[in-house]
């Protein structure tokens, strides 16, 4: 936020992109999260351990006191957890990968910023929002606008 603050105090203009992962952490494929964390190198009896903590995993809800049959979960990660935060931060580890200017991530909020004098810098940063959709099209989590 430093080089943010200090083209604003010196009167040079700055555009910023703010993007959300709505339930994030629901959405995301179990399979897809086990080959980003092989991709990052987590393997042997850790990957093990969390593919079987992902898998098989039922729930079921109680709306005015009756309960429905309990139906198998094929994404997400619990909620609640203490590792499902940590396995969606591995997960979007590569979405600043191609991305031009300035790139801030904190849990499922995106903000990318850029210096905007000029038409070309005007493309770099609707270059970097092109490169966020496209991540999200091939990690198999669609952002919604």
């Amino acid at each position: 936020m430093d080089k943010v603050s200090g083209y604003l105090d010196s009167g040079e203009p700055v555009d910023a992109i703010f993007r959300t992962l709505p339930k994030c952490l629901t959405r995301l494929h179990t399979a897809d999260v086990d080959r980003k964390l092989a991709v990052r190198g987590i393997s042997g009896k850790v990957l093990q351990w969390i593919e079987v903590w992902l898998a098989d995993r039922k729930q079921r809800v109680r709306i005015n006191g009756t309960m429905s049959t309990w139906l198998l979960v094929v994404s997400g990660v619990p909620q609640g957890s203490v590792l499902g935060p940590l396995l969606f931060l591995i997960y979007i580890d590569d979405l600043n990968d191609g991305i031009i200017n300035w790139i801030l991530k904190f849990a499922d909020d995106t903000k990318i910023f850029g210096k905007v004098q000029s038409s070309a810098q005007q493309q770099q940063l609707q270059s970097d929002l092109n490169t966020l959709l496209q991540w999200s099209k091939v990690g198999r989590y669609v952002i919604q606008y």
